[in-house]
């Protein structure tokens, strides 16, 4: 009943999203804005391995991780904090006209991303692959710190359709299959590598704010030809070209088609996005984004 009202009995006026798992609405419950996510009917399964997998996910907390507050087994609902900006999608694609992301807070966000999925993928007793790792599963709090959403959800429903939904990225919708590790599509092998991979084409779009398809292309090809100033999002002015040269390469080293040759998440991407990083902190702590945003 909660959740109904909540919702006002999920009226299309409160919905924020669709995902492949069903859809997002926002709320509030107890004065508290939350994001309420319905899964799919077909996508339900046993209450009480749906409550387990729930107070799993809930113990699994992490300040780059969407906070799972609670669930509603009856409804099959999710109930997630808020977070105010949306998607790094939107703010990449500055949707309702927000203002550009500063290249020093879209190197944090990078490295916020890779953190989260580090303690994802050091998960006991074993790694929790995200599987659906992109810009629009990435959300942004009032501080413009990142967090990684739809943590777990594989988990929540019944194998077949955690695997149906991956399928459907490949196949149908449009774009998403561009995030999915080419090494899974031809074996059928989920691996933590495979969430590097998407990763990979995340950071591309950080720095350029262009769609994934083709992407690793087009900034391979820009990078052997000395030009890949133009491919970068030019609504940033003042990129420090060295470092955004290193970055890119490290997305694209994360692309590489055989996950063999792709590098270690913890000793090697999120060891070298975090001395990125640490070049856009100012002396007081890092806190600029209030003045480079809102100036």
């Amino acid at each position: 009943q909660e959740i109904e009202m909540a919702t006002e009995n999920f009226s299309e006026k409160l919905k924020i999203g669709e995902g492949g798992y069903g859809p997002v609405y926002r709320g509030k419950l107890d004065h508290t804005p939350v994001a309420i996510k319905v899964l799919r009917p077909d996508a339900a399964q046993g209450r009480k391995q749906f409550l387990q997998e729930v107070e799993v996910l809930s113990c699994m907390r992490h300040p780059n991780m969407v906070l799972l507050l609670g669930a509603c087994p009856e409804y099959g609902c999710l109930v997630y904090e808020y977070m105010n900006y949306g998607s790094l999608e939107d703010r990449l694609n500055r949707k309702g006209g927000t203002l550009p992301i500063p290249w020093k807070i879209r190197f944090k966000i990078a490295a916020e991303i890779a953190t989260a999925l580090a303690f994802l993928h050091q998960a006991k007793p074993e790694p929790l692959v995200h599987r659906d790792l992109k810009p629009a599963n990435i959300l942004l709090d009032r501080n413009f710190v990142s967090k990684i959403s739809d943590v777990g959800l594989a988990r929540l429903v019944p194998p077949s359709v955690a695997n149906a939904v991956t399928q459907y990225h490949m196949t149908c919708a449009a774009g998403t299959f561009c995030y999915i590790d080419p090494e899974y599509q031809q074996t059928g092998m989920l691996t933590t590598k495979s969430d590097v991979y998407s990763l990979g084409v995340v950071l591309l779009q950080i720095i350029t704010a262009r769609p994934p398809m083709g992407l690793t292309h087009h900034v391979q090809r820009a990078i052997d030809q000395g030009t890949l100033c133009e491919l970068l999002d030019p609504t940033v002015p003042d990129w420090p070209m060295e470092e955004t040269i290193f970055f890119a390469k490290l997305a694209l080293k994360c692309c590489e088609l055989s996950k063999k040759d792709r590098p270690d998440l913890a000793t090697v991407v999120l060891s070298e996005l975090n001395r990125l990083r640490g070049l856009g902190m100012d002396e007081d702590g890092g806190d600029f984004f209030n003045h480079c945003l809102y100036q």
